[in-house]
């Protein structure tokens, strides 16, 4: 039987990576985002560039923000594939660094509706059809951060809904023991994409300085968070950080 994943923020970086990679080692993979053509741009991607079959992948525009419109996502999700085996939760966004008196209510209730709202809006609805399908369970794999353990400066509404992502995956994986529902969360740091291009000329670091930090290369993510999702449902990786080996995370600075 063919297992079926779900892969928020699949339109591009570290989510249309993943997504790829679970069409090329046989799944259907549901790919959501807001835009519906980078989502059907990276489905032929995969078909053309990894000899994945195109037909197994499946574009469903969502704002995970819209409690309304991610029920209807996974009910459709529930009625095209009969069931869901697998949710990597990692839609997100990340603000411009700034000061917390500098925050706009608009910009903070914004990373809080798409950073954990809509996490929980997805693992909620996963549960709903993961404790509820034959047979029952599945996995969930939330997309944290090292953020939620050493914050960067001027990154207040980032770090503290990643670190709600944390909570979020303890209370979810203890919930889900009773319905085979295996929850896990890949943290990450460093990954080379456009958007961390500045880290390789110099960000701000906690002692004030502006020095350039390693990054790693997109695919050690894939090959990470493909071993955790190959995993069967009676072993879990609760917790897993990937990072750029020289990247300033432990130590002092």
């Amino acid at each position: 039987m063919t297992q079926v994943a779900l892969v928020t923020g699949a339109g591009s970086g570290i989510g249309k990576a993943c997504a790829i990679a679970l069409l090329r080692d046989g799944w259907q993979v549901v790919f959501v985002g807001r835009r519906e053509a980078a989502l059907q741009t990276a489905i032929a991607e995969a078909g053309a560039q990894h000899g994945a079959d195109g037909a197994r992948g499946i574009a469903m525009p969502c704002d995970v923000s819209d409690a309304a419109a991610v029920k209807q996502l996974f009910d459709a999700v529930q009625q095209r594939c009969g069931r869901l085996d697998l949710l990597f939760n990692n839609a997100g966004i990340m603000l411009p660094g700034m000061l917390p008196d500098e925050y706009a209510v608009d910009a903070w209730k914004q990373a809080v509706d798409i950073n954990l709202n809509g996490a929980f809006y997805s693992l909620s609805n996963a549960f709903r059809l993961m404790r509820t399908q034959q047979p029952m369970g599945g996995r969930i794999i939330n997309n944290g951060s090292i953020s939620a353990h050493a914050p960067r400066p001027g990154s207040m509404a980032y770090t503290a809904t990643k670190h709600a992502i944390t909570g979020l995956t303890k209370a979810a994986s203890l919930d889900g023991r009773a319905f085979d529902i295996a929850v896990g969360q890949i943290d990450i740091g460093n990954v080379a994409s456009d958007m961390t291009a500045r880290m390789a000329v110099g960000v701000p670091q906690p002692d004030g300085s502006v020095r350039p930090e390693a990054r790693m290369d997109l695919q050690a993510v894939v090959d990470t968070f493909m071993a955790m999702a190959r995993l069967p449902l009676t072993a879990n990786v609760l917790f897993m950080t990937v990072m750029a080996t020289k990247m300033p995370f432990v130590g002092r600075g």
